[in-house]
């Protein structure tokens, strides 16, 4: 009998949420909310690897998010290259493996290339990978996979749901266990819709840039209490065991 108690979800997906009301409530501007965001990223990927965890997947820019003032949107891009010099080598040492997933045709060069270099240098670290969604949508994603199939020749009656999910941009991964969502909202905003399909989700009111280990152990305690069957029923001779 497997130990309930001390089930690790393989992949934990996140919506960090809430870095800008952080910002709002310290009357600072949103951008200082952004960057408390980053160190808290950082912080959780850690606690992360301390729990075995195989996977983290996190949702740092959506293809919605080109809506926000332009200000800050530039403001966030900066950070991103800030981030990627200020990390890259501690995410590195750490064994961490970095992919970032999303649509990259709408980002400057500069940027592509700062996440080129990220993925290179961190290929072969295998402690945990982080999956950084960035101008990533789940609708994109389903499209994305349908085109892909369609290039490489996919009849129509050859489709079904486990070769499209050969052509969804993290066919790598498997499906994200645990869905966070910090900030309050409760709803999922076109992240990983297909992947989240059987995922356990947890919401929670702290905002992003004050989420820690406590608050992580708190959704991985409400996962370990989720009696997970995947549409289908456990017999008698489960559920007693």
């Amino acid at each position: 009998m497997t130990d309930q108690n001390k089930a690790v979800p393989r992949h934990v997906a996140i919506v960090m949420d809430g870095n800008g009301r952080w910002a709002k409530k310290r009357f600072l501007p949103r951008f200082f909310g952004h960057k408390q965001g980053v160190d808290a990223l950082v912080r959780i990927v850690q606690a992360c690897i301390d729990r075995d965890i195989e996977h983290l997947t996190v949702f740092a820019f959506s293809s919605e998010n080109w809506k926000r003032p332009s200000d800050e949107v530039s403001g966030l891009m900066g950070l991103v290259l800030a981030a990627v010099s200020r990390y890259l080598a501690r995410m590195g040492a750490m064994g961490v493996r970095i992919r970032i997933v999303g649509d990259r045709d709408a980002v400057s060069e500069k940027l592509r290339n700062a996440w080129n270099e990220a993925e290179s240098s961190t290929l072969h670290n295998n402690k945990l990978t982080l999956n950084v969604a960035f101008n990533y949508g789940g609708r994109w994603d389903i499209v994305q996979a349908a085109r892909a199939a369609m290039l490489a020749g996919v009849r129509p009656e050859e489709l079904s749901e486990a070769k499209l999910s050969q052509f969804m941009a993290m066919s790598y991964a498997p499906d994200p266990d645990l869905f966070i969502r910090t900030g309050g909202e409760v709803r999922i905003s076109n992240f990983l819709l297909w992947q989240s399909a059987y995922s356990e989700f947890v919401f929670s009111d702290c905002l992003w840039p004050d989420f820690g280990e406590a608050q992580l152990d708190a959704a991985i305690a409400a996962f370990r209490e989720r009696d997970r069957r995947f549409g289908g029923v456990k017999t008698d001779a489960v559920q007693e065991a």
